[in-house]
């Protein structure tokens, strides 16, 4: 941390970023946000609009745009910019335009001097994380993906409704790719403190396993059926982005399901950014919370594993 100042950089300032600069000045997460984006004209405009609500808020936030200068006392730089995917595009379509993009930014956050952590929200996000990770030579502690946040918020959200109960009482995740191959490792879905699986036995006549994998896959297709609906998907993402913010800044130890670089987990996979349960405190990506997980779990996350790692080495950096 910058002492004891909160500053946090935000780069790109389109849908998604100012949803995370709306959401942060409401929640009042930092005391500095700094926004960067190639329309220098937007960025201004943007920090005006802002500044304008602060009478309205409990924030006393500083809200002004400015350069890769600002990065180098800065505790975290949020990347949010990049291209936005289509309606009929898959997340890892954009990759080498945002691949482009991140080329000609990354470097330059290096070259202030910063020394923070690096939060990535720009899709295909898992492989941008490592494209981050790459490009700044930083150690992977301190380079942290969004992962698979939000897919998680919007499983427990549907759980909650399907179990009639408060969602931060579901204790279940979305793991893998944030994208096609994600999916949810229902052995080691919790109810409060009792295993999913045990409810549905104690309760066959109410609860069913095709419905929990219909929740499943809503949950997978949310984004494409959000874009189909508006256009693209930034306020839940926005949100997810300050949790993560916020777990760093506040140095929580909070375990959330960001993108991480494996070092050997899950029968020995490296170098792969992957979302996955991970205890997130001022250092970053603090320690990797590997589950138990059933033979064709595992299955499933060796093929977002392998998805991942093939279209990473179709890249040109």
């Amino acid at each position: 941390m910058s002492g004891n100042k909160r500053k946090v950089v935000l780069v790109g300032t389109g849908m998604v970023g100012m949803s995370f600069a709306y959401a942060a000045l409401n929640q009042n997460v930092c005391d500095e946000l700094i926004m960067i984006d190639l329309n220098e004209k937007r960025a201004e405009g943007e920090a005006m609009d802002l500044n304008h609500g602060l009478a309205f808020s409990h924030s006393s936030m500083k809200i002004r745009c400015g350069g890769y200068s600002e990065c180098a006392d800065a505790d975290i730089v949020v990347i949010c910019a990049g291209a936005n995917q289509k309606p009929t595009e898959s997340r890892l379509q954009l990759l080498q335009k945002n691949a482009v993009v991140f080329s000609s930014i990354v470097p330059k956050v290096v070259q202030s001097g910063f020394e923070g952590i690096f939060l990535v929200a720009t899709n295909p996000v898992d492989i941008m994380t490592r494209v981050t990770y790459e490009l700044s030579g930083f150690n992977a502690s301190k380079i942290i993906g969004t992962g698979t946040t939000l897919d998680t918020a919007r499983l427990r959200y549907l759980l909650g409704e399907y179990f009639e109960v408060d969602p931060r009482n579901i204790h279940a995740y979305v793991i893998g790719e944030h994208g096609d191959s994600e999916f949810v490792p229902w052995s080691q879905a919790l109810l409060a403190a009792k295993p999913l699986k045990d409810v549905m036995r104690d309760n066959p006549k109410s609860y069913y396993m095709e419905e929990l994998e219909q929740i499943s896959d809503d949950v997978r297709c949310a984004a494409h059926k959000i874009i189909e609906a508006k256009g693209a998907t930034y306020y839940g993402i926005g949100m997810s982005i300050v949790r993560i913010v916020r777990a760093i800044l506040q140095d929580e130890n909070s375990v959330l399901t960001v993108s991480v670089r494996l070092r050997g987990e899950y029968g020995g996979k490296k170098d792969v950014f992957i979302g996955n349960p991970c205890i997130v405190s001022a250092n970053g990506a603090k320690r990797i919370l590997e589950l138990k997980l059933t033979e064709q779990e595992l299955q499933k996350l060796d093929n977002s594993c392998t998805i991942l790692n093939d279209n990473f080495k179709k890249l040109k950096l």
